[in-house]
This record gives C-alpha cells, sequence and structure tokens, in this order.
C-alpha cells in the first residue's frame, strides 16, 4: 500500500515539473499508446474508423454519423465526449474526456470489434492527437468541422492549435490502407481554415458547406421545434425537417450526411436517420416539467459556441433572453472570458455569471474576469451569484411565462471539479429538483 502511494505521490511530482508538451511527457505518451496497441492487437485493423476533430459539434456529428450508418444496417461503436457505445448499448463517459487514454481507447475499440461492430466513430482531440492516444488507431476517414482559438492554455498559441488538430489527416495519409478500404477527408469548407487541412493527402475529399462545399445544405427553414432544410450533392437532393434546432446544427447534419455518402449509404436512408435522430444529452437540451417557460442545457463553453447557442434561441423567444453561464478555471483559456461576457452583453436580456469548473481557481476571480467584456452594471440585468445550484434557483424563480432560460458550460456532465475535488452536479437535475420544488409549494 505504502509503495502504491509513494509511487502515485512520485509521478505526480514529476507531472508537475515537466511542462505538458515536454518532449520527455509527449515521448512517455507514445510509449503507453504502442504499448495499449500492442496490448489489445491493434482492434482498430479490425474496423473502419471515422475520427471527428474540430473546436465545435464533434459530440453531435458523431452521434449523427452512427444513428445514419446504423439506420444503413451497420453495427457501430462510438467513443464521444458525451457517451460511449457499442452496438444497441449506450452509457455515459463520465471521464471529462473527449478522448480516452490510450489503454482505456483500445480496450473499447477492442470490445467494439468482439461484439461484432463494422465502424468506430471515435471523438478527437487536439490534445489527444498530440499526446499520441491515437497511436494504432488506423483511422479511414478523418472529419474536420471547424476552428476557433480554444485550449491555448495547453497548446500555447492559435497555429500549434491548428497545427495539432492537423496531425490527425498527416496521420490518416501515412497509416497502412485496409483491404478495399481508402483513405478519406470530409472538410467543412465554409470554415476559413479548411485550405489547411486540404493540403494533407487523401484518397478522396469531401468538402461540405452551407455557402461552399460539393455537399451542401441550403434554403434552411429554423422553426421552433425543429429546423428544415435541403441536402444537395452532385447527383441528387433531399429535404430534411429534423428536431435538432439552429444552423449550427444543420452544419452538423451535413457533415454527417457527407460522411454518410463517402460511405455509399443512400439519400433516402440519410434522409430516414437524420428525421429520426435523437439529440445528444446536453447539447441544446430541454428540460420541460410543465413550466410556462422554456430551460435549455447546453454545452456552450467558448465564445464561438455561446454565440451560436444565443443565435438559435434569441429568435424564438417572445420574452427575456436568461443566460447563466461560468467560464472554466485551472488557468484554461483565460483570455476568452471577457469575450464570451461581451457575447453574453450583446446576447440577453439577462446575465447571470456563476462558477463551471473552477478547479483551483477562485470562483469569483473568474466571475469578474468574465465581467470585464460586459458594459452593464450589476444589478442592471446583471447577477452575480457564485454556486451554480443557486445560480440556477435564482434563474428560475424569475422566469415569466415566454421566456428562455440558457443554462451553458458543462451539458450533461454530472459533477463540478473544485478546490475540494470533484463534487456531484447535474445542470439538467437540478432544474428538475427546483421546479418540482417549486410545483409542490404551488400545490401546497
Amino acid at each position: 500500500m505504502f509503495r502504491v502511494k509513494f509511487n502515485s505521490v512520485m509521478l505526480n511530482f514529476f507531472r508537475k515539473q515537466i511542462p505538458e508538451t515536454h518532449p520527455l511527457r509527449l515521448l512517455y505518451h507514445k510509449v503507453v499508446a504502442i504499448l495499449a496497441a500492442i496490448y489489445y492487437r491493434f482492434p482498430a485493423t479490425r474496423l473502419k474508423v471515422i475520427a471527428v476533430t474540430g473546436t465545435k459539434g464533434k459530440t453531435t456529428t458523431c452521434s449523427l454519423i452512427a444513428q445514419i450508418l446504423s439506420a444503413a444496417g451497420h453495427k457501430v461503436g462510438v467513443t464521444s465526449t458525451v457517451y460511449f457505445q457499442i452496438g444497441e448499448r449506450r452509457w455515459a463517459n463520465l471521464t471529462k474526456q473527449t478522448t480516452l487514454g490510450r489503454f482505456e481507447l483500445q480496450r473499447l475499440l477492442r470490445e467494439m470489434v468482439n461484439e461484432g461492430c463494422e465502424y468506430a466513430v471515435v471523438e478527437a482531440s487536439s490534445h489527444a492527437m498530440v499526446q499520441s492516444r491515437l497511436w494504432g488507431v488506423n483511422v479511414d476517414v478523418a472529419v474536420f468541422t471547424n476552428l476557433a482559438p480554444d485550449h491555448t492554455e495547453y497548446h500555447g498559441s492559435y497555429d500549434s492549435y491548428r497545427e495539432a488538430k492537423g496531425l490527425l489527416f498527416d496521420k490518416l495519409n501515412r497509416e497502412r490502407r485496409k483491404a478495399t478500404v481508402s483513405k478519406m477527408f470530409v472538410i467543412n469548407e465554409d470554415d476559413s481554415e479548411a485550405s489547411y487541412f486540404l493540403e494533407f493527402r487523401a484518397d478522396q475529399k469531401f468538402t461540405y458547406g452551407l455557402r461552399k462545399g460539393i455537399y451542401n445544405g441550403r434554403d434552411i427553414e429554423i422553426l421552433p421545434n425543429g429546423t428544415k432544410f435541403k441536402y444537395a450533392i452532385p447527383n441528387g437532393e433531399i429535404s430534411v425537417s429534423m428536431s435538432l434546432l439552429g444552423r449550427v446544427n444543420v452544419y452538423n447534419a451535413v457533415c454527417a450526411a457527407t460522411v454518410a455518402v463517402s460511405q455509399h449509404i443512400s439519400l433516402e436512408t440519410i434522409k430516414h436517420a437524420l428525421e429520426s435522430c435523437k439529440s445528444v444529452p446536453g447539447r441544446m437540451e430541454s428540460v420541460d416539467l410543465g413550466q410556462l417557460f422554456t430551460v435549455i442545457v447546453d454545452y456552450a463553453h467558448t465564445t464561438e459556441s455561446l454565440q451560436a447557442l444565443i443565435d438559435v434561441f434569441k429568435p424564438l423567444t417572445k420574452g427575456r433572453l436568461f443566460l447563466v453561464f461560468g467560464a472554466t478555471g485551472g488557468g484554461r483559456d483565460k483570455t476568452k472570458r471577457p469575450h464570451m461576457g461581451e457575447v453574453a452583453d450583446k446576447g440577453a436580456t439577462d446575465i447571470i455569471l456563476t462558477d463551471d469548473d473552477p478547479y483551483d481557481e477562485d470562483n469569483i476571480e473568474i466571475i469578474e474576469q468574465i465581467a470585464k467584456g460586459i458594459k452593464r452594471k450589476e444589478g442592471d440585468r446583471l447577477w452575480k451569484i457564485p454556486y451554480r445550484r443557486e445560480a440556477i434557483r435564482f434563474v428560475l424563480a424569475m422566469a415569466k411565462e415566454n421566456d428562455t432560460i440558457l443554462i451553458a458550460g458543462k451539458g450533461a456532465e454530472e459533477f463540478q471539479m473544485t478546490r475540494e475535488g470533484k463534487i456531484p452536479h447535474d445542470d439538467r437535475q437540478v432544474v428538475r429538483d427546483i421546479l418540482s420544488q417549486q410545483v409542490d409549494v404551488e400545490l401546497s
């Protein structure tokens, strides 16, 4: 017992002394990845692997790809930020990792092979690429959704962040090809960085978008309960009416549809799958207990994703638009905090600043850094409530008929990371608990 504890203490000591991107740390990651792939006998060689990277939309895109593949009769495995899946079996990802560690990922891929999966859909983070977590995972289709500044505390600069994403596309062409399986890219050509990713080599390159791209989404109609659009390819077109909201989800759907086309899935199957698709937990998820106002829980935690969330619900809201959010601590992307405040100030009628995952940072200080981007003063439809549960309780008590409450930052996560460690917290369950209490009070 003493030896295990001593080894753990020493390992943590060396981790703190050696920077995360130091060559020694990166060599360690690669050695572990090689050992993991060998131990589990390179399961990815027995699967068609689709890896999705980008700043926003990865999880939803992975989910939509898997749903279309399943509708086409393929058995699919998924590893994403929110959930894991093998065929019909699905369970929550509680690791707080977008891409699993080397041994965990290889073990999951081996389970997929053992249970007869044909495809593995993998959400690939920039951290995972730099840390060689996908070493030995032979990727067949690399997907790029979009790019915006993020994780600069880890990568050091935007250019390094972009290069980390590019490692997936460089890796794809260098890996051994599987029998009868081509190496493909699916690229969002609307994104300003599309040309960077298109420079990498592949057997086939598919471009999509709402403005550009050979595979195109157009004639978009945003409705209170869903979205309509047309998906056009060189030899056909379908009209899609899906329950997912907003342009951001049209991008996700068009991306997933283009991946499906690359796998020779028919337009009719794509249409059926998108029109019956299930949303991802914690992604624009509605919490409805019969209240007269709308409550949406979402994972939006960057300037761009917060703006996209507001853009979806502002036109649909007749009353006040409340926005409850914070920013991740632990030194993560401090520069984006005032920019998030600026987006909130311009888009929301009422702002409630609270904590997110403060880690070892002072949650009050994080809130004040966000507030620097907000012109209105505290009390002028701006409130600072450090504890997330209390912030949610406060906004639920204020909301009236036709109002919308957006609770952003954590999505389907089931805990908060604080100085005291991991604390159970699920925004959706907190909303349900408080709304249920309000109903009980009204009935008593």
